[in-house]
């Protein structure tokens, strides 16, 4: 944190992080401004956006801190910058993560922008990650991310796009807390959201049954399900609405045995079913039983898009590299086996189950983000 007090732009969505970090900004003796950001127009009175809701929570916070709040719609640059390109990923048959391009977008740069114009000289949100500045000599510094001190609720992955500009003037209050500190300190204080549940849905769309939603924006041309001989299962709705390593949702049941198999055959009969690849050309949807089937490991991807938190980025044959390749999940240990501007090559030493195209791969040393790209594919 700044030893000096700054006007800081605090991000309050309505939720207890970003109100607790508010809280401690003003402890600190900062002068913090908060700013409700409206991102979703859409059905806005249906029981799946909670605008109004979090708003209200947001001015309530607000008025229990003792801070100024602003509503601001952002609402066309979010459906331009960031909804337009979930909904090419996905037509595309890729499986994109929007909070990923909504930070780099809009938290990070039409709100950063917004928040400057009102004077400010930082910015901050409810993330669990952190910014540590490094001096480079000659005055120099390099700003770092890294993981949220909770491992349970580290929010690095999503932010990995963020650039030295972005970092140099953003903080992140609660990234040194576990999370159990952070309601405990909103019981403290009498929050009115100290108890409010995470939200867990697409960013700023909220909790919605997610294949009726998308079946709004994308067409869907049914076609056939497969195994791996190729067998037909049954039909599929459209390839946009399923997501490699997906179990729930795919619509078949088990399959019979051939005639004669024996029983090492039969044994797998009633494991479960996964997506394990899409023929775009064909339309055709494969799945596989069991978690182990060797189409959903991979020891090596290619990803494209890439952004590094140094502008630079990591160099071919570096060792002490770890990769994410989704959320919710260990750092795997990797190589970097091919890199330029346009691409990069991981190769893990561990196969990686179910390596999805659209999702973000993530490049760690230690506790320091690198940054990432998007997946292009698994080999």
């Amino acid at each position: 944190m700044s030893p000096r007090p700054q006007r800081v732009v605090v991000g309050l969505s309505g939720g207890v992080d970003s109100a607790v970090s508010a809280w401690l900004l003003k402890q600190q003796g900062h002068e913090v401004i908060g700013v409700f950001m409206k991102n979703w127009e859409d059905d806005d009175d249906s029981e799946y956006c909670s605008s109004r809701q979090d708003f209200l929570d947001a001015a309530s916070v607000a008025d229990v801190i003792g801070i100024e709040i602003e509503h601001v719609n952002f609402a066309a640059d979010y459906k331009d910058r960031v909804f337009a390109e979930f909904l090419r990923e996905y037509q595309a048959g890729r499986t994109p993560n929007p909070d990923v391009l909504c930070n780099a977008e809009i938290k990070f740069k039409a709100f950063l922008d917004h928040a400057m114009r009102l004077g400010a000289e930082k910015i901050a949100t409810g993330h669990y990650a952190r910014v540590r500045a490094v001096p480079m000599g000659d005055g120099a510094v390099s700003h770092q991310l890294l993981k949220g001190l909770d491992p349970l609720k580290d929010q690095s992955y999503f932010l990995h796009r963020l650039n030295q500009a972005q970092l140099s003037k953003t903080m992140f209050p609660v990234g040194e807390l576990p999370k159990t500190e952070v309601r405990r300190i909103a019981d403290e204080i009498k929050l009115p959201n100290a108890k409010k549940k995470d939200s867990t849905g697409i960013c700023f769309i909220g909790e919605r049954p997610f294949r009726e939603f998308l079946n709004r924006y994308l067409a869907n041309e049914p076609g056939p399900i497969k195994d791996d001989k190729g067998r037909k299962l049954g039909e599929h709705v459209g390839l946009s609405f399923y997501t490699l390593g997906q179990r729930k949702g795919i619509g078949i049941g088990g399959v019979k045995p051939e005639k004669g198999a024996d029983l090492a055959q039969r044994g797998g009969d009633h494991e479960p079913w996964f997506v394990a690849r899409k023929d775009l050309e064909k339309n055709t949807l494969y799945v596989v039983q069991g978690h182990d089937h060797p189409w959903l490991q991979q020891h090596t991807l290619v990803a494209e898009d890439l952004s590094w938190v140094d502008g630079r980025g990591p160099l071919v044959g570096a060792q002490t590299m770890a990769a994410k390749t989704r959320y919710r999940q260990a750092d795997a240990p990797c190589e970097v086996t091919a890199v330029d501007t346009a691409s990069l090559r991981l190769r893990f030493p561990e196969a990686q189950w179910a390596v999805t195209p659209g999702q973000s791969a993530v490049l760690y040393q230690g506790e320091v983000c690198l940054g990432g790209g998007v997946i292009a594919s698994g080999a």
